[in-house]
């Protein structure tokens, strides 16, 4: 009975949190000027970090062994995973605010899923401007690397960005469930997630070992593109792993959506109201 119970309360929550997305993209399109600045605003704002990039090219003509196209596809493909995770589960950072003044216990007692309810609050549609940009810099990447086009390398970059989003969404909620002990935990939260998308712009080569393996084994952000993206562009890992760790990715998303999964109900069970 566990897994049909454990099915419905999936559904249940998926569609409630569609219906509070939804709520707010009617709100955001009533004033469609306002949202195509935000969107063109978020848009400039996140590719400021790719003009840092390029300006770096005029002086040099690599970057750890990579040439501009192939760190444009890094740049690319984690910006993307960030965007989408940062759309659907950006609002995750709210929740220690929620936690201090008490509103948390008006989510409590509505018969919606309280990681439905806080995931789509104030759902950002403007943040489709990052998606829109990390898009648009891997599409012209790959219409600058020369490579040898399959099924199977185009069903790995596929692959790559979905469980990439899904990476940074556990962390995210990770950080989320944090806050019920921490209460305000944002800013640990952000350099996990915003702080880890910078670095995998980079070529692993650029970094020391010790680091890489870090977010190899400890943080896995190296399977949102790192390890990928080198069997994609055909490169030796700098760290000497076997040749199948580059194809990971989804079980490491799976693994961590599973472990975010009991610390999110821990930290639910453990909540105790402010008595406000």
């Amino acid at each position: 009975m566990a897994e049909p119970d454990l099915l419905a309360r999936t559904v249940h929550g998926a569609r409630a949190y569609g219906l509070i997305v939804a709520m707010w993209v009617r709100s955001t399109m009533a004033y469609r000027a306002s949202f195509l600045m935000s969107v063109a605003g978020n848009a400039l704002a996140t590719g400021l970090d790719f003009a840092a990039i390029l300006i770096m090219f005029t002086h040099v003509d690599t970057l750890g062994g990579f040439g501009m196209s192939e760190v444009a596809l890094l740049y690319g493909t984690t910006s993307l995973s960030l965007g989408l995770a940062d759309l659907l589960l950006g609002n995750m950072d709210r929740l220690g605010s929620r936690v201090r003044d008490g509103t948390l216990d008006t989510l409590l007692v509505r018969p919606v899923p309280v990681f439905a309810q806080l995931a789509a609050d104030r759902f950002a549609l403007r943040r489709l401007g990052r998606v829109m940009q990390g898009l648009l810099v891997l599409s012209w990447s790959l219409t600058q690397l020369e490579l040898d086009w399959s099924a199977g390398k185009a069903l790995l970059l596929v692959v790559m960005v979905v469980s990439g989003a899904a990476i940074f969404g556990s962390l995210f909620t990770l950080g989320g469930a944090f806050q019920f002990w921490a209460l305000d935990a944002a800013e640990a939260q952000n350099s996990f997630t915003y702080g880890g998308n910078t670095l995998l712009q980079y070529p692993p080569t650029i970094f020391a070992k010790d680091l890489v393996r870090g977010v190899t084994f400890v943080v896995p952000l190296a399977f949102v593109n790192w390890l990928p993206a080198l069997r994609l562009l055909g490169r030796d890992d700098p760290l000497g792993l076997p040749g199948w760790v580059d194809l990971l990715s989804p079980a490491v998303a799976a693994a961590m959506c599973g472990l975010v999964t009991l610390a999110w109900r821990a930290g639910v069970r453990s909540y105790r109201s402010t008595g406000s």
